[in-house]
């Protein structure tokens, strides 16, 4: 599977500024490669049980391939709200249809020297079955946050992922959430 092209890398994204202001617009692959800030939805699903969906990325995804996310989510298309994207990203990749429309909770900016994105932090519970995306998704499962604890420190996490889960647990430690 590694000959294969990664996903996604010819569609159009909005670029925006450091006000989340939309200034333009580029390939997926142009704007990762010049390191232009897009937009991004993280979505925390939960199941009937409170365990959080845990998976492990293909390795053709173009960003962080084959590591593990606590999120599922992706980018904001051209025109679409965060909204928008978190209800589609979410199932798409989860594999389902019906899914409540997830909750917002925060927007950060996620910036590294080589990836810079505002992110939108949501949640939802998803008591359907899933069924999840396999050109997005090679693993999963549902974990206690003891579980996903354990493993934080284990497994390689995408590194926008594991910054979004540790900003929802610090504004619910300080009581923002």
């Amino acid at each position: 599977m590694t000959d294969q092209q990664p996903l996604n890398a010819d569609e159009i994204l909005d670029v925006v500024d450091e006000n989340d202001q939309v200034v333009g617009q580029a390939p997926r692959g142009a704007a990762y490669a010049r390191r232009m800030r897009t937009r991004a939805s993280f979505i925390l699903v939960r199941d009937a049980e409170d365990r959080i969906f845990v998976h492990r990325r293909t390795p053709q995804k173009l960003v962080f391939p084959a590591h593990y996310d606590m999120f599922v989510g992706g980018v904001v298309g051209t025109g679409e709200s965060y909204d928008e994207a978190a209800l589609r990203e979410a199932e798409e990749e989860l594999g389902v249809q019906g899914l409540a429309r997830p909750e917002p909770l925060f927007k950060f900016l996620y910036e590294t020297a080589e990836h810079t994105w505002w992110s939108a932090v949501y949640q939802v519970r998803c008591t359907l079955p899933v069924d999840p995306q396999a050109s997005e998704i090679d693993w999963y499962a549902f974990l206690t946050e003891e579980e996903l604890t354990r493993q934080l420190d284990v497994w390689p996490w995408t590194p926008d992922g594991l910054a979004a889960y540790r900003e929802l647990l610090a504004r619910r430690e300080a009581g923002d959430l």
